[in-house]
């Protein structure tokens, strides 16, 4: 049996817009300049806390808890007012579809966004049904932090060198080495293919079907 682990932003969806619209707004709030959007997505996949405090190059205080909770209120007002819920990228949904209907392959996520926020996604490109295991930022320490990986482990009974682990970020490879598992690169979200190689991926991989072949 085989675990497969997604991460989700810029791995199943594409959210970059979104967050980093919701960024620039925090930033303006707290008179902070607004973000560049490389840099927005170069966070992308840390807990909320952590990637603000890494974007102002500074440890989290109190006004980066501060900044955290506004971030929160502009992604809930976007989902309130009707906002666009982050596009799956291509081949993602039916290649996530199909392992689910195997039987040696369990699939969990593994994810720096809230529960909330997860719950909502899977929900609107109805993939609730086909996660067995799944972590957020409300459930374990960011990444790359290997406890996500571990924690999934445990719950589907099966070992980390047993486990896969899909991500487009340096950190999603460097919690997979970190666990024991097989960290994939995939060069459609948010990471250039050289770093995350880097960062120790085994595979970079360019689209959905070769995800299907690796697993």
């Amino acid at each position: 049996m085989k675990l497969v682990l997604f991460d989700c932003d810029g791995t199943i969806v594409d959210s970059a817009a979104v967050i980093h619209a919701c960024m620039e707004r925090t930033f303006e709030d707290f008179g902070q300049r607004r973000p560049e959007l490389e840099l927005t997505k170069s966070i992308i996949g840390l807990t909320l806390d952590i990637a603000i405090a890494q974007m102002l190059k500074r440890p989290v205080d109190a006004e980066i808890a501060a900044m955290t909770a506004r971030y929160k209120e502009h992604f809930m007002l976007h989902r309130q007012n009707g906002g666009t819920l982050e596009p799956a990228y291509d081949g993602l949904v039916p290649l996530i579809e199909a392992l689910a209907s195997r039987d040696d392959v369990v699939l969990g996520v593994v994810t720096g966004k809230s529960r909330r926020g997860l719950n909502a996604i899977l929900d609107h490109h109805s993939l609730t049904k086909a996660f067995f295991t799944t972590r957020t930022a409300d459930d374990c320490p960011s990444k790359p932090h290997p406890a996500m990986v571990l924690e999934c482990c445990a719950e589907a009974g099966i070992d980390a060198g047993q486990t896969t682990v899909i991500g487009d970020a340096v950190y999603d490879m460097q919690m997979a080495v970190s666990a024991g598992a097989r960290p994939v690169g995939v060069s459609w979200g948010y990471g250039p293919a050289e770093a995350l190689k880097a960062a120790g991926a085994a595979h970079v991989v360019h689209h959905a079907g070769e995800l299907a072949a690796l697993i």
